[in-house]
């Protein structure tokens, strides 16, 4: 029997922070995409349940368009059964509106009152999938009366933030109320990037993170969990899947680098990005007074479905290098390092005043 793992799907993202409104619109199409990929997918390696553990849609207002998508995406592959919990950003339900009529029967659901379990019984083993929607009120009590049959493969399904010790606030998941329970598998939602802990001597606990990276605070591989049980053992594999990865390239700056430096380093950063992903530079160290950052952002430009230069870079000064300078730039530095300023400050002005006398754009 296979099942996958998915979450934090967030279907339907505004996603205008970084691109263009075509590019946003063609990413929110893009996101649906890969909805209907995954489930493809499933189909064809005969996985019985998919597992939603939270953040299905990512807004209140969601088009019907989408919503009417994946609801099609559901009735049409009646053969698997698709377990959705919501999460944090599900407060709207997308179902909410809906006669339970037109809800697709193989569209189960959970709820916030008591844990929900649907049980698979096959020659590969029997198997529970069990969950609960957290809210402020229940955190506290979530692992009371949770009771599995050790006999049995236990699946968990969690949408929150995993904490040791007494935590009191919104959304969290008291892991150590979770160990000796029975559990095999503790499918979470809610943190973005794949991670996995062993949970007791039983069982594990695993973030599958989210389909599709949506900003460069989702960088890296994204995908979802494939989960196999063959003869009453349960093994789990991380697939990835996303149309296109975020990819955030630090590039270390000295103030020896000339421009074209700059750009080979940048270079070897993104010597292995596909030309579909969306990368973000950050420049950090001391630079040259004549660096152009600018410079750097041009080469880039339509090299990759998107990019971006964020500098961190603050202005190398070596004061003593415009102690015989005659130009402006020159009586300019030599008037600021005789201010009661701190370095920092000290390069912020130079940095500044430097592009005003070559006559360069301020950026604020």
């Amino acid at each position: 029997m296979k099942i996958i793992h998915c979450a934090d799907l967030h279907l339907d993202s505004r996603m205008e922070s970084n691109l263009t409104r075509e590019q946003a619109r063609e990413r929110r199409e893009e996101l649906l995409d890969t909805f209907s990929r995954m489930v493809e997918y499933a189909m064809q390696n005969r996985v019985k349940v998919i597992m939603i553990a939270g953040d299905l849609f990512d807004r209140a207002q969601t088009r019907k368009s989408a919503r009417n998508r994946i609801l099609e995406e559901i009735r049409n592959h009646d053969d698997i059964d698709f377990l959705y919990l919501k999460g944090n950003h599900d407060n709207a339900d997308f179902l909410s509106n809906m006669k339970e009529e037109d809800i697709p029967s193989n569209l189960k659901h959970f709820n916030e009152d008591s844990w929900t379990m649907y049980n698979y019984d096959s020659e590969d083993g029997e198997v529970t999938i069990c969950g609960r929607e957290l809210n402020d009120k229940n955190a506290s009590i979530m692992s009371s009366n949770l009771v599995l049959d050790p006999a049995r493969i236990n699946i968990v399904m969690l949408h929150g933030q995993v904490v040791t010790g007494d935590v009191s606030q919104d959304e969290i998941i008291r892991i150590d109320d979770f160990r000796g329970k029975n559990i095999d598998y503790l499918a979470l939602g809610h943190i973005h990037k794949f991670t996995e802990e062993k949970l007791d001597d039983r069982g594990v606990y695993c973030y599958c993170g989210c389909l599709e990276g949506r900003g460069f605070d989702e960088c890296g591989r994204k995908g979802f969990v494939l989960i196999d049980i063959s003869e009453g053992e349960i093994s789990h594999n991380f697939i990835p899947f996303a149309r296109r990865t975020m990819h955030e390239i630090e590039v270390s700056i000295t103030p020896e680098m000339s421009m074209a430096n700059v750009i080979s380093a940048m270079e070897e950063g993104v010597s292995d990005v596909p030309a579909d992903d969306l990368v973000k530079f950050v420049m950090r160290g001391k630079t040259g007074m004549d660096l152009d950052i600018r410079r750097a952002k041009r080469n880039f430009n339509g090299r990759f479905y998107f990019s971006k230069v964020s500098d961190q870079t603050s202005v190398f000064i070596d004061y003593d290098s415009f102690k015989n300078d005659r130009s402006l730039k020159g009586e300019f530095v030599r008037l600021l390092q005789n201010q009661e300023l701190d370095e920092e400050e000290k390069s912020e002005i130079v940095e500044t005043g430097i592009k005003a006398i070559l006559g360069e754009d301020i950026l604020e």
